[in-house]
């Protein structure tokens, strides 16, 4: 490494946020970049670690201390490269991924891993900067097609990947717009829009062929597809969520968080929907479910001004601190609070919702108890809490099955997800192959760009013999 005294040297110091008043008025990200010497100064700290275990916590295998290196000697266009190596979209997991990688850097033992995901995010931005990013088109054709079902982060990489090795490649979404969960779930105070907007654009100079507003199974059948393409990859993510089937579900203002979140999205970017606004606007909010949703939905919530917003969760509270001894290099299990809850939430932990309450059809407030260990209300401990505006975000269940899934007619898992291993990611039907959250269920941007990469290599290898697309 260039400074190999630096992790002994510099301390780790963070992107830092725009004050939460200011930040609250709009919608656009307000991260502030640590700049080119702040960033050569935190890739200074990587250790070179004899065993480099951020490599293992990395879902893409992101060659990190390489890159890290190459910052700190100022060798922007190469780390871009070597970043690019394992990485199609490393704007994305720059500001969305949470960074399993810095839970498993060494020097998180003492609680100071290196800025991974600061240094990878400020890699790209300034890749793009310097117009260092442009299509890599394949010259030599195979004549083979592919249909890549769902344009997610696992479509997006699958088929940029196999366009890339010479195929034609047809991209279907069933929105207006490319992008799945991440341009519709995702708010753009985490992730503009314009950052899948460029890489779509890169897609389609480098030979894909993107199809909006084609839902398969509905609007073009799956067996059409099947017989057009000679390969097509379900790349559909779990859209599916998790319900909460208890008295008063049916009453208006309790909505799942997917039905909340796409409508804000689609009113940053100007793009119409036709259903009743669902708006925050001076209600009182509950959130149900303590992930990164449910952290959406308050950001979200509090910009639109609501009166105020309170998160429930039914697991116990974690722990403020893992146990480095025990858990590390694992991904720990402990409380996270997010910029969203810095703007202003009431946080309560086990706690089971019974019943939502209302009055001429509209909810106005939640019955609820402590939970026990098996997730039980405890008998004594009811209370209430006020509610304009109930948000479910409890995570996803699987893929939807209607429509598409079924008509495929593949095999599913034990817990309704397509069936395909992780090395050849074919489903039980001929010609029909399956990535991301689709085939292994609700799980990580950065690990659904894995799975579309290595799905890629996979439909090359069944195509063509051979293939040169990385794992």
């Amino acid at each position: 490494m260039g400074k190999i005294t630096g992790f002994l040297e510099i301390d780790r110091v963070d992107r830092d946020y725009l004050p939460v008043e200011e930040r609250l008025k709009k919608y656009n990200e307000f991260v502030i970049p640590l700049g080119d010497k702040g960033t050569r100064d935190q890739a200074a700290r990587c250790m070179d670690c004899g065993v480099p275990y951020c490599h293992n916590g990395c879902p893409v295998n992101n060659q990190i201390p390489d890159w890290n290196d190459l910052v700190y000697r100022g060798e922007w266009l190469k780390a871009l490269k070597n970043l690019h190596s394992t990485n199609n979209f490393p704007e994305f997991t720059g500001r969305i991924c949470p960074a399993p990688c810095e839970a498993s850097c060494t020097l998180n033992i003492p609680d100071t891993p290196v800025n991974i995901k600061s240094i990878e995010c400020a890699i790209v931005d300034k890749g793009w900067e310097e117009g260092w990013i442009t299509p890599q088109v394949n010259s030599n054709k195979t004549g083979r097609t592919v249909a890549v079902i769902g344009s997610g982060p696992a479509g997006m990489a699958c088929a940029q990947q196999l366009a890339r090795a010479g195929h034609d490649v047809h991209l279907y979404e069933k929105n207006l717009k490319v992008g799945g969960l991440m341009r519709y779930g995702i708010p753009d105070f985490k992730m503009e829009k314009r950052h899948i907007d460029r890489r779509v654009a890169q897609m389609q100079a480098e030979g894909v062929t993107v199809h909006t507003g084609v839902h398969v199974g509905y609007d073009v059948s799956i067996d059409e597809l099947v017989a057009r393409y000679d390969a097509v990859a379900l790349a559909g993510g779990a859209e599916k969520p998790r319900d909460l089937p208890i008295p008063g579900r049916e009453l208006d203002g309790v909505h799942f968080a997917m039905e909340f979140l796409p409508q804000q999205n689609r009113r940053v970017s100007d793009e119409p929907f036709n259903v009743r606004p669902i708006l925050a606007t001076g209600k009182h909010v509950v959130v149900i479910g303590g992930g990164d949703t449910g952290s959406d939905c308050i950001g979200t919530s509090n910009r639109h001004g609501a009166a105020s917003v309170t998160q429930i969760e039914i697991m116990p509270m974690p722990p403020e601190k893992e146990n480095k001894a025990l858990v590390w290099p694992n991904w720990p299990l402990k409380l996270r609070t997010s910029s969203s809850h810095e703007e202003g939430v009431a946080r309560d932990f086990a706690v089971a919702t019974i019943a939502f309450e209302g009055r001429d059809g509209k909810v106005t407030a939640l019955n609820c108890a402590r939970a026990d260990e098996r997730f039980q209300p405890i008998p004594g401990t009811e209370f209430q809490l006020k509610a304009d505006l109930v948000l479910l975000a409890m995570g996803f269940v699987g893929p939807v099955q209607e429509g598409m899934v079924k008509a495929a007619g593949v095999e599913l898992d034990k817990r309704g997800n397509v069936l395909a291993d992780m090395v050849r990611y074919k489903t039980s039907k001929e010609k029909i192959f399956s990535c991301g959250d689709m085939r292994r269920g609700q799980s990580l941007v950065v690990w659904a760009i894995r799975e579309g990469r290595q799905c890629a290599r996979s439909i090359d290898q069944w195509l063509m013999g051979t293939t040169d697309l990385p794992r």
